[in-house]
């Protein structure tokens, strides 16, 4: 155990000499002066008790009573209260680390149900156990498809989510991948590993899954299949799960996924769980499919980060058990229902919506922005993402009541 010892100053010197330099201070002589931190401007050390204080008091700053209309791919949804409940059990929170073979039947299992929903919802075969988030997926899909094409070059619809199309632009970039973007689909895409699309798309607009002549992967809300048909002549579908049991939380944690065709299955990135039967004939479950490189060789890997959100897929696996199928249709037409009314009661006050068919999100045309957004919040309303001077990207939850559309209506 000598090694875990701290080191005293003659530990440091022969340190210092072995690699030859004379102090601690020379190590950073690379990074230049004014860059460097002296020190930190920490207060003296306080108690538990008064942190607790200090917290509480900072947090009574924070004005979380606003009614929310945000959107652009983190949604204010109704979260039954048990699902924290039973997510946040030791059995799953202590549970060995959620990326390796020897973790717990119940996490393994709850995997296994969150890729059959995801399957279900989707209309594909498989369905990998959760990626980190959205963005995350859609960049792994493009980098499947390469894999699986052998082509360099992809067209990514410019209606894809903006921070979407910057994480692809990232992973392409590092692969020497090819992006053309397109507002129109070219007539010939044979040329191409992937044509992506997102449906329904940034702006909240319903497309029609179109036919191309390589592969065809598909970004979609997974809310909205609840009451849409699945996008079936796609390849690949992928999404964030966010709108199934997670909280907004300031932007996450979150997490995505990618489903697919079973033709495809040893391509996919991240880990799938599967269902056999003990030696004794009882179910069991086991880690099918393991892909980035801690477990197998690097070059035959085909995702080399910690490519699981297990704890959120829980959270999403519970929450579509306790609404059942009734329940989240429910919930997403109500969502539908209401950002339709909201656009409707727009109508009436000469606030044009731009879209023409859209599931829970649509973009209006206002003379200044900045100064509608204003005065929404001035009333206790976030009205939505500005798009432009005179475009915002609005959306509708079952969270909203007729009396908060009201309240918009008569602030714009």
């Amino acid at each position: 155990m000598k090694n875990f010892l701290v080191h005293n100053d003659e530990i440091k010197r022969d340190m210092l000499k072995f690699i030859g330099v004379s102090s601690i201070e020379d190590l950073f002589e690379q990074i230049p002066e004014n860059a460097r931190m002296k020190f930190l401007d920490l207060e003296p050390a306080i108690s538990e008790m008064e942190v607790q204080k200090r917290i509480k008091s900072l947090a009574k700053n924070n004005n979380a009573d606003y009614t929310t209309f945000l959107g652009a791919g983190v949604y204010n949804k109704f979260i039954p209260a048990c699902i924290s409940q039973v997510a946040n059990r030791f059995e799953f929170l202590t549970a060995y680390t959620p990326y390796q073979p020897e973790i717990s039947q119940g996490t393994l299992q709850v995997m296994y149900e969150f890729q059959t929903m995801v399957c279900r919802l989707t209309g594909m075969d498989i369905s990998n156990a959760t990626v980190y988030d959205g963005a995350a997926a859609c960049a792994e899909a493009v980098l499947m498809a390469v894999r699986i094409t052998k082509k360099d070059k992809v067209l990514i619809s410019n209606k894809l989510n903006p921070e979407y199309i910057n994480v692809i632009k990232t992973y392409c970039w590092a692969g020497n991948i090819q992006i053309q973007m397109f507002d129109e689909i070219p007539h010939d895409t044979s040329d191409y590993a992937c044509v992506m699309i997102q449906n329904p798309d940034y702006y909240g607009e319903l497309i029609q899954t179109p036919s191309v002549d390589t592969l065809l992967i598909v970004c979609t809300n997974v809310s909205a299949l609840a009451i849409i048909e699945p996008p079936y002549n796609a390849d690949i579908v992928v999404g964030d799960i966010q709108t199934l049991g997670l909280p907004m939380s300031f932007g996450g944690p979150y997490a995505g996924f990618i489903a697919c065709k079973e033709k495809y299955l040893r391509q996919i990135p991240g880990r799938l769980a599967g269902r056999t039967v003990d030696a004794e004939g009882n179910p069991a479950y086991c880690l099918t499919i393991q892909t980035r490189e801690q477990h197998i060789k690097r070059e035959k890997a085909t995702s080399n980060i910690c490519s699981n959100q297990a704890l959120m897929g829980l959270c999403a696996t519970l929450y579509l058990t306790v609404m059942g199928e009734k329940g989240f249709r429910q919930a997403s037409y109500l969502s539908s229902k209401m950002a339709h009314k909201l656009s409707d009661m727009l109508a009436v006050k000469g606030i044009k919506t731009l879209n023409t068919h859209f599931f829970n999100e649509f973009v209006i045309e206002v003379n200044n922005a900045d100064k509608t957004l204003q005065k929404l919040k001035e009333n206790n309303i976030i009205g939505g993402l500005k798009l432009d001077n005179n475009k915002i990207l609005v959306a509708a939850t079952e969270m909203i009541t007729d009396e908060d559309i009201k309240n918009y209506a008569a602030c714009v």
